[in-house]
């Protein structure tokens, strides 16, 4: 990940710090309600594509497109304040869990398939 995309996610942590300083809300904002909060609005993603098939999921009309967008912000938001509020660098562990991944998932055995890396 480039540094720019870091630098992305540091000034994202900082906006909700403010955010969340700005309105008091630093008590509300514990690892336990952040997850669930997460867990909820990824819920929210997932509702857009319950029915559809595979093609639909890939062709949202416009309007549905912007509603998802935004979901899937809501999701990134929960995310960056949680690991803010745990002390986790998303960047880093994100790197970290590509190189965990590409060593679980070597592309000579992995390439084409979707078997998780202990049935390659």
């Amino acid at each position: 990940m480039s540094d720019l995309h870091s630098d992305s996610l540091v000034e994202l942590r900082d906006a909700l710090r403010a955010f969340a300083a700005d309105r008091v809300w630093e008590r509300f904002h514990t690892p336990k309600n952040l997850a669930m909060a997460l867990a909820g609005e990824a819920g929210e993603v997932i509702e857009h594509f319950q029915w559809l098939t595979a093609e639909e999921s890939s062709a949202l009309p416009p309007a549905q497109q912007e509603e998802v967008s935004l979901e899937l912000a809501d999701v990134l938001l929960y995310l960056v304040r949680l690991a803010d509020v745990l002390d986790v660098d998303l960047a880093e562990a994100a790197r970290r869990k590509i190189a965990i991944n590409a060593e679980r998932y070597p592309v000579e055995k992995a390439a084409g398939r979707a078997d998780k890396y202990d049935r390659l």
